[in-house]
């Protein structure tokens, strides 16, 4: 690492009797009394946004929840990721996440805190190793500001409070880019197998997304490696080998392991992980072109109503812009284009280094990260949600950080450029915060009038002192360097101004399904009608938590459904499919995990969730649940009003269920009964074919 340009403005006093400011602090580095007290405050702060109300949202995601529950019950379930712990079908992504909420719920008992703690965990480490990441590349001042952008970035205080993968995939993710950075600084063998190793398990989190890194991976090693070409080469091989490998374990698990041995693997069109990589969760994400089964998934959070899968009604139309429009802007829009400047300026003033600069390919690797992320999520036509992006806090926070500090140190040689393109900064940023904010009028009215006019004078403030005279010496220069200093605290304010007020308004609202989105719900933006800046006619978050206690002591049950009648069953009714389970081996089926999850959340007993996430997964078909009923496997089944809930939905794997369960079971009634439809098929005719 180079020795850090020094902070003193051109014509200060000696070094010999000038006083030690905040600037010769800063330029200090570990040596500076400030450097320890901020590293504790950042991680504190990132520890209080994410544990803070935590439970607020109950069981959150009940999809995962779900799976969460059934993992801590049966060890065969955690390691499918089963939804039931009788192992009838799985999450629609491999069983990392699933794994360690399982676990803790095995250690601490079913509860909202320790199926969301994980999470929160997972949030303060990435912002521990980012901070770690940043401070050996750019020093204490750069990390500190990277620590508490990536802290506040909306989507990041979203999903380090949600129990979604992507917390697990980010943090995996980043220590990985923590011990590429090691590979980079002594060029052992070691360091590249470890981030190798990284990114594999980030792969058996959220499968395809992890690679998404490997670009950005590749290419700095390629070229910023301190080891002959070569050996570079040779590393990138034995790299992509235990990638693979790594990644592969648990895939080859699900392929070599007899159908009827484990669970129908869900989201998938034949049962196979195989089919689910390439297709509903890789090269469908990408293209938005999904067959079979998981074609209806194209409505996935829009709470099964296939009339609203239309283009653009998800995410937004793709286009440069859509990190803009009215789905992601308030999640991660805010600073991306100080990163862009930041990122811009220190590849500049870092031109001229040596090949294997460290602080340099440091920020050519944030860079690439951010790049690939944002062209891949801004150009996908699949499903794609806003909460994706927590991946981009990391790298945002890094070039933001990092850009800052080389900016301010180049006042010395670069006093113009640096000047104005922190000015510009500043500036941008600002103006993209005012829009924002102005997209939600009735949120903290007037915040985006004070964002606009304090970074817009902050902003003139560094571009007019930038342009004073080189020659200035004496209190003068002195003054103007405390007053650019101000400005640029004044202006990175402002700057995570928004960003915090999101932050405090995820902290105190309960989110629920599977896409939940951090702030308030927008409807302006001067990014409106251009590519990919239209907004969804979706809202940006499901009904609040209405509270109550839970049905059996474990926790609220999930948002969006109500306490008392989980799945749309009352306590009666639930008291009575557990007294008559028997030796079924689920207490109900019940259509798609929306339903189910309650259930089985609130009586800790095997729910079958038929056709998966939303109703559209190929099991039961019709002679499967009449085989499960025959054999006693199966006694009751629930459907939510006249219909089955996926029954009648169109869907063809259940094409003739309806009507054989309304004619061959019976229709339960208890006292105080919901309107749910509760059938009992023990005493059905079964004809199999």
């Amino acid at each position: 690492m180079d020795t850090p340009l020094p902070l003193t403005p051109p014509g200060a006093a000696s070094s010999a009797t000038t006083r030690a400011t905040l600037r010769d602090r800063l330029a200090r580095g570990s040596d500076s009394a400030w450097v320890a007290p901020a590293h504790v405050g950042v991680l504190a702060l990132a520890a209080f946004v994410y544990v803070f109300n935590l439970t607020v949202s109950g069981y959150a995601n009940t999809f995962y929840s779900m799976a969460a529950q059934a993992a801590a019950s049966d060890w065969s379930a955690w390691f499918w990721g089963s939804l039931d712990q009788s192992n009838f079908i799985t999450v629609d992504k491999p069983p990392l996440a699933t794994m360690a909420m399982g676990l803790s719920v095995r250690l601490f008992g079913l509860s909202s805190w320790s199926i969301l703690l994980p999470e929160a965990i997972f949030g303060v480490a990435t912002i521990a190793v980012l901070y770690a990441i940043v401070r050996r590349t750019a020093g204490p001042a750069a990390a500190t500001i990277a620590a508490l952008v990536a802290t506040l970035t909306p989507a990041a205080v979203l999903i380090f409070r949600y129990n979604n993968p992507d917390a697990l995939l980010t943090l995996l993710l980043v220590l990985a880019a923590w011990a590429f950075m090691r590979a980079l600084s002594d060029g052992r063998l070691r360091w590249p197998i470890v981030a190798a190793l990284l990114v594999g398990l980030a792969f058996n989190t959220k499968f395809l997304q992890a690679y998404l890194v490997l670009p950005a991976f590749v290419i700095v090693y390629l070229y910023a490696a301190p080891i002959a070409l070569r050996r570079r080469l040779l590393a990138l091989g034995v790299a992509l080998l235990v990638v693979l490998v790594s990644s592969a374990w648990w895939v080859l698990a699900v392929q070599l392991t007899p159908v009827d041995l484990r669970p129908y693997i869900g989201g998938s069109t034949d049962g196979t992980a195989v089919q689910l990589l390439f297709g509903y969760d890789g090269l469908g994400r990408i293209f938005g072109e999904l067959t079979g089964g998981a074609a209806l998934r194209s409505t996935e959070g829009l709470f099964y109503s296939p009339a609203l899968g239309v283009p653009g009604a998800f995410g937004g139309d793709p286009g440069p812009l859509r990190m803009f429009n009215r789905d992601f802007g308030g999640q991660v829009g805010w600073l991306l284009p100080f990163a862009a400047i930041g990122a811009m300026a220190s590849l500049t003033l870092r031109f001229r280094a040596p090949r294997t600069d460290l602080p340099r390919a440091a920020v050519l690797m944030w860079t690439l990260w951010l790049a690939v992320h944002f062209l891949v999520f801004s150009l996908m036509g699949g499903i794609i949600h806003s909460y994706y992006v927590v991946v981009l806090a990391p790298a945002i926070g890094a070039l933001v950080g990092t850009g800052t500090v080389d900016l301010w140190r180049a006042r010395t040689t670069h006093r113009r450029l640096a000047g104005m393109s922190l000015a510009a900064a500043i500036a941008v940023t600002a103006t993209v915060a005012w829009d924002l904010l102005n997209r939600t009028p009735d949120f903290l009215p007037g915040l985006a009038a004070v964002v606009l006019i304090v970074g817009i004078t902050a902003a003139l403030v560094i571009a007019l002192l930038a342009l004073m005279p080189a020659s200035t010496t004496g209190s003068v220069a002195r003054n103007a360097g405390r007053l650019s200093l101000a400005a640029v605290v004044a202006g990175l304010v402002v700057g995570l101004a928004g960003p915090s007020a999101y932050a405090l308004d995820a902290m105190s609202t309960s989110f629920s399904g599977g896409d939940p989105s951090a702030g308030p719900s927008s409807t302006h933006g001067v990014f409106r009608g251009l590519p990919g800046g239209a907004p969804s006619d979706r809202g940006s978050r499901p009904p609040p938590n209405p509270g109550g206690p839970p049905i059996n002591g474990g926790g609220p049950i999930a948002t969006g459904f109500d306490p008392s009648h989980p799945g749309g069953l009352n306590a009666a009714e639930l008291a009575y499919l557990v007294a008559n389970r028997g030796s079924a081996r689920w207490i109900v089926a019940a259509s798609a995990s929306n339903q189910a999850a309650p259930i089985q959340l609130a009586t800790g007993q095997p729910v079958m969730a038929m056709g998966g996430f939303n109703g559209s997964d190929p099991v039961p078909s019709l002679d499967q649940l009449k085989a499960y009923i025959a054999s006693g496997q199966l006694r009751f089944i629930i459907a939510a009003g006249a219909g089955l809930g996926g029954f009648g939905q169109g869907f063809g794997q259940v094409t003739g269920m309806s009507g054989w369960v309304r004619s061959n079971c019976e229709i339960v009634v208890i006292a105080a009964s919901t309107s749910t439809a509760l059938y009992d098929c023990a005493g059905a005719a079964v004809t199999l074919k």
